[in-house]
């Protein structure tokens, strides 16, 4: 299995925002916008329908470790997404498949729009972690707050967070860069 990457450049992000919203391409944007602002897994996402987004918690059985989770988005994040779903209704996947009536993205399908949507930018890594890396990144990067992130992502170690967000691995490029004999 090839090592993911988080996008750690927020104007890359931006940038990918600003190309889907261009586009037109709601369900891709939605899948990004949500991916980054949440931290699911995308098995976690996937599932999602439009009534969990017109809530202000959304509640979750996590499909991996089978444990419940509550999340409050961004206020402002989750405005601009009930913008963009319009009048769709309540039972209606979030991010719906364009094949069959109603059934949601599939697992592949996200892996291959991730690695479009990011194609331009030189980006190494891109996979179906990239968006819950993502999230954890900038939030560390913001926050400083490792343990608080470790509780999000379920982590049994504060280490483990680091490491799977690629901290642990920017601080030893740093290092190895700046070492000379």
């Amino acid at each position: 299995m090839k090592y993911v990457q988080p996008i750690r450049d927020r104007a890359v992000i931006e940038d990918i925002k600003r190309k889907l919203i261009q586009k037109e391409n709601k369900r891709d944007y939605i899948l990004f916008v949500i991916g980054i602002n949440i931290g699911f897994r995308i098995s976690d996402i996937l599932p999602l329908r439009v009534r969990d987004l017109k809530k202000p918690l959304i509640y979750i059985t996590e499909k991996k470790t089978r444990k419940q989770k509550e999340y409050e988005m961004n206020h402002t994040v989750r405005r601009e997404l009930l913008r963009l779903i319009g009048d769709r209704p309540d039972d209606e996947f979030l991010i719906k498949s364009r094949e069959g009536i109603n059934k949601p993205l599939g697992r592949s399908m996200t892996y291959k729009i991730m690695r479009e949507i990011t194609k331009d930018y030189g980006l190494e890594g891109i996979g179906n972690h990239t968006l819950r890396k993502t999230y954890g990144y900038h939030f560390y990067k913001e926050t400083k707050d490792v343990a608080e992130l470790q509780k999000i992502f379920n982590h049994s170690d504060p280490n483990v967070t680091l490491r799977y967000i690629g901290i642990t691995q920017d601080t030893i490029n740093l290092s190895t860069r700046k070492f000379r004999l």
